[in-house]
């Protein structure tokens, strides 16, 4: 049906729809102006390009080595242009799939060899994936984007599509302190980790915390090793 519909519909038309459900997506994250999910991001060709080397001597580093010992199907949530998911897929044992909520950044994955059938749009928060469906999930510098709403809701989809463990590398804030939401180049939370661990111990029982080289001026990354 989809198909059909956008092959009847002008350009112009599906760009309108586009745009619509991104204020829709607004709306429902976020309640006021100046705190919502920023999401024309994710349709931009300049944020698709830095997220083809965002990651080097880092956190793809770090995933590997999070990933090395693991076997079976792996979801990269907010898995933007396939990078990460290219990284890792050189471990045979892994059975790597991704998904996004910008159909522009699925089309870049599908470019670059990634198996359509591989590859979901979907918001993170309300996936379709059925219940332990994976065995292993991460997401990497996603999280903090989520309005803290959106943040409870994903942490539970990936606890209920997740039979094992997730890994989730998150920006920290240096002071110690929550921050709260800021926007820089993008809008996000820059808090403390108890605040983090806070959210993830709302869903699991078993949560560890690990340092990342990832860094910036204000925010340090922690992965959060989330145990079912």
């Amino acid at each position: 049906m989809k198909k059909i519909i956008t092959q009847l519909c002008p350009p112009i038309v599906m760009h309108g729809i586009s745009k619509l459900k991104k204020l829709s997506r607004r709306i429902k994250d976020g309640s006021a102006a100046s705190h919502f999910q920023d999401l024309d991001v994710y349709w931009n060709a300049d944020m698709a390009m830095m997220l083809e080397t965002w990651g080097e001597g880092n956190v793809w580093s770090e995933i590997q080595f999070l990933m090395v010992n693991c076997e079976g199907r792996v979801l990269d949530i907010a898995c933007g242009t396939g990078k990460t998911m290219e990284v890792i897929s050189k471990f045979p044992a892994l059975d790597v799939y991704g998904c996004d909520i910008s159909d522009f950044l699925i089309s870049k994955a599908r470019e670059r060899g990634i198996r359509s059938d591989h590859l979901v749009v979907c918001d993170a928060t309300a996936t379709d994936y059925p219940d332990n469906y994976f065995d292993y999930a991460y997401s990497i510098g996603s999280l903090e984007h989520f309005t803290e709403d959106g943040i409870l809701k994903f942490i539970s989809e990936c606890y209920r599509i997740t039979r094992k463990s997730s890994f989730h590398m998150i920006p920290v804030s240096r002071s110690g302190k929550d921050e709260g939401w800021i926007k820089r180049d993008q809008s996000y939370y820059n808090n403390s980790l108890n605040w983090w661990l806070n959210k993830y111990r709302t869903v699991y029982p078993n949560v560890y915390v690990l340092n990342s080289t990832w860094e910036d001026v204000i925010s340090g990354g922690q992965w959060f090793i989330c145990l079912k």
